[in-house]
C-alpha cells in the first residue's frame, strides 16, 4: 500500500496530535519505581497553551512542500491514514500496535504479538489505566488518555486501596488462596480495608516493601513459586495437617504414613494433588487447595507413563525395596520399565492390572502387607529405545542454537488431535486467568486443549514453560514442528501446520490463528514437543 505522507499546513488539531505523539520521546529511558504512587505530572495541554503554541512565529509551517513530519522518539510517525482523534472498540490503525506495547511494557496487558485492532481486551487495559492515573474510565483513548500512556513518566501497573475491578478480584482470590483473606466472601472486586491489610500481611510475611499495594514486585510474588503463604507450610505441625495427610493418601497423593507434620512428602503430595486438581502447584495448604482436597469431586491421583518428579522415585524406590524394579531404574521418570513393574506389582497383590498408579495401587504400596515379587522373578531392565516411553529415562533434549523460520509441515496422530481442539476454539474471548471452556488466556488455553487431548498437564504460566521439564526441549526456532508448544517472552502457543500457531492473544481479544512470523523469533525462548 502506497504511503500517505502527512505534508499540512498548520492547524490546532495537527499541534494537538503532534505534541501527544512527542511524548513518545524517551519512553525507555531512565528507571521507574515499581511499587510507587499512582499519580500523573499535571498535563500541559491546556487550552492557552495550544493557542500560544499554535502563534508562535518560531514554530515552523507545515505546507504541501514543507518537511515531512518527522519521526519521534523512535517511532515511525508516517502512516497510511490519518490518526483517528478517538480510539475506541473495533477500530484498526497501526498507531493501535504501539499502543498495546506499551501497555504491555507497563504492565496493563498481558504479553503478546500486538495487533492494530482495538479491542475488548485493549478496552480494558485502558479502563485500568485510567483508572490509576485518575482519568475518566470510558476505555476511550483521547488526547490527553494518549498522552498519559506514551508519556515517559507513566507509571507500572499498581493496585490500591479503594480501586474497583475485574483485576483486583483476581488478585484477592490468589490472596484467598494463600490464607491472606480468611473467607470467600472477601474475593469482591472492592480493594478495601481487608485487601489493603491482606497485602501488607503478604508482603510482610515475603519480605516486600509494605506498602499494601499491589505492584510489579507484589503481583509477581503473588503468582511466584517462592512464595509465602499465610498457612500450612513446610515445618507446621498440627491435627489440620494430619488430617489433609489422610485426605491426601486416600486419594492416593501420599507416600509415607501420615503423621500430622508438614514434611518433604507432604509437599510433594500436595503438588501433585494440585497439579491434578486445577490449583497453582506450589506446596502449600492454604484455604483453596483444602477446599478442593475435601470436595467429592476431588480427582485422585494416577501416575503412568511420561509423568515425572519426586513422586515417580519415591513409587520406583517402593517398587525396588519389594523387588518388582532395579535399583538402577529409580530415575524418577515413568517410561515402560517402571509400567512393566506396576503391572507385576498389581498382578501380585491382585488388583487391577493397568500399569497405572492409582489410589488403590498407591493405598497397597505404602501398606504393610504389600506382597513381594515372586521369588526368582526377573526384575524389569532398561532396554533398548523404540520411543520417548519406552525405556525408564526421560527424553533428550531438541537442537539448539540456529533460528531460521519453522518449517512445521502436518501434523500426525495425537499432535494433530491437539491442534484439532485448539482451532475448534477459534474466536472464543480472551480473559486474563481464564482456563476454559469457553474463554482463556494464553497459559489457560494452553493447559486445556493439552487436557482435552488426554494429557495430564497442570496449570502454568508462561513463565512456568519456560522450565517444566517433563517433555522434549526444543531450543531451536527453526526446529518447531506441529504439535509443538511454542514459549516466548511472555507468552506461549501451539503450533499448527504450515507455519502457523493457535494462541490465545490478548492484543487480538480471543483465541486466532496466525502466520509465525519475526515476532516470535525474536522473542522466542524455547518449545516442548508432547508427541513423539
Amino acid at each position: 500500500m502506497k504511503r500517505h505522507i502527512w505534508r499540512l499546513p498548520v492547524s490546532r488539531k495537527l499541534v494537538t496530535s503532534f505534541l501527544a505523539f512527542t511524548l513518545l520521546t524517551g519512553c525507555s529511558s531512565g528507571q521507574q519505581t515499581e511499587e510507587s504512587e499512582t499519580t500523573l505530572p499535571e498535563l500541559v495541554l491546556a487550552e492557552e497553551t495550544l493557542q500560544s503554541t499554535a502563534a508562535d512565529e518560531t514554530v515552523m509551517a507545515l505546507t504541501p512542500d514543507g518537511p515531512i513530519l518527522p519521526s519521534v522518539g523512535g517511532v515511525d510517525a508516517e502512516y497510511s491514514e490519518p490518526i483517528p482523534d478517538y480510539l475506541r472498540v473495533g477500530m484498526q490503525h497501526p498507531v493501535v500496535i504501539q499502543l498495546q506495547e506499551r501497555l504491555m511494557m507497563l504492565g496493563f496487558m498481558d504479553t503478546d504479538e500486538p495487533t492494530d485492532l482495538y479491542g475488548k481486551a485493549t478496552e480494558n487495559a485502558v479502563k485500568i489505566y485510567q483508572r490509576q492515573n485518575k482519568l475518566a474510565q470510558d476505555g476511550v483513548v483521547g488526547p490527553y488518555t494518549l498522552q498519559a500512556i506514551l508519556s515517559p513518566e507513566a507509571k507500572y501497573y499498581a493496585a490500591q486501596k479503594n480501586d474497583d475491578g475485574d483485576d483486583i478480584q483476581r488478585i484477592q482470590s490468589r490472596l484467598y488462596e494463600l490464607g491472606y483473606l480468611a473467607t470467600e466472601d472477601q474475593i469482591s472486586g472492592h480493594y478495601g480495608d481487608r485487601t489493603e491489610e491482606a497485602v501488607i500481611k503478604m508482603q510482610e510475611v515475603n519480605g516486600l516493601e509494605q506498602d499494601g499495594k499491589v505492584g510489579r514486585k507484589t503481583l509477581n510474588m503473588l503468582y511466584s513459586d517462592e512464595i509465602k503463604p499465610n498457612m500450612l507450610s513446610l515445618g507446621e505441625s498440627s491435627d489440620v495437617v494430619l488430617a489433609a495427610q489422610k485426605r491426601l493418601t486416600l486419594l492416593g497423593y501420599m507416600t509415607s504414613e501420615p503423621d500430622g507434620n508438614y514434611g518433604n512428602d507432604t509437599v510433594m503430595a500436595v503438588k501433585l494433588f494440585q497439579s491434578r486438581n486445577d490449583q497453582v502447584v506450589d506446596g502449600y495448604l492454604g484455604p483453596s487447595t483444602r477446599l478442593a482436597l475435601n470436595s467429592d469431586t476431588a480427582v485422585p491421583n494416577g501416575l503412568s507413563i511420561g509423568d515425572s518428579g519426586d513422586s515417580i522415585s519415591r513409587v520406583q524406590e517402593m517398587l525396588s525395596k519389594l523387588g518388582y524394579l532395579s535399583s538402577a531404574n529409580i530415575t524418577g521418570y515413568y517410561g515402560s520399565v517402571t509400567e512393566s513393574a506396576v503391572k507385576l506389582f498389581q498382578q501380585t497383590n491382585n488388583l487391577s492390572i493397568d500399569g497405572s498408579v492409582g489410589a488403590q495401587t498407591m493405598t497397597k504400596l505404602t501398606s504393610n502387607d504389600a506382597k513381594k515379587a515372586p521369588v526368582n522373578t526377573p526384575r524389569p531392565t532398561t532396554g533398548s529405545s523404540n520411543g520417548r516411553t519406552s525405556q525408564n529415562n526421560p527424553p533428550a533434549s531438541g537442537g539448539g542454537g540456529g533460528g531460521g523460520t519453522p518449517n512445521t509441515g502436518t501434523a500426525s496422530g495425537s499432535a494433530s488431535a491437539l491442534i484439532s481442539v485448539a482451532k475448534s476454539k477459534l474466536g472464543c474471548p480472551y480473559v486474563w486467568g481464564a482456563k476454559g471452556p469457553n474463554s482463556f488466556d494464553c497459559s489457560g488455553f494452553v493447559y486445556w486443549c493439552l487436557n482435552q487431548v488426554g494429557v495430564r498437564q497442570s496449570y502454568l504460566t508462561s513463565s512456568g514453560w519456560r522450565s517444566v521439564g517433563k517433555y522434549t526441549k526444543i531450543s531451536s526456532y527453526s526446529n518447531l514442528r506441529a504439535g509443538d508448544i511454542i514459549v516466548v517472552s511472555g507468552h506461549v502457543g501451539i503450533i499448527a501446520e504450515g507455519g502457523t500457531v493457535v494462541d490465545a492473544s490478548s492484543s487480538s481479544g480471543g483465541i486466532v490463528h496466525r502466520p509465525l512470523n519475526s515476532w516470535w523469533q525474536r522473542n522466542f525462548i524455547c518449545g516442548w514437543r508432547i508427541f513423539g
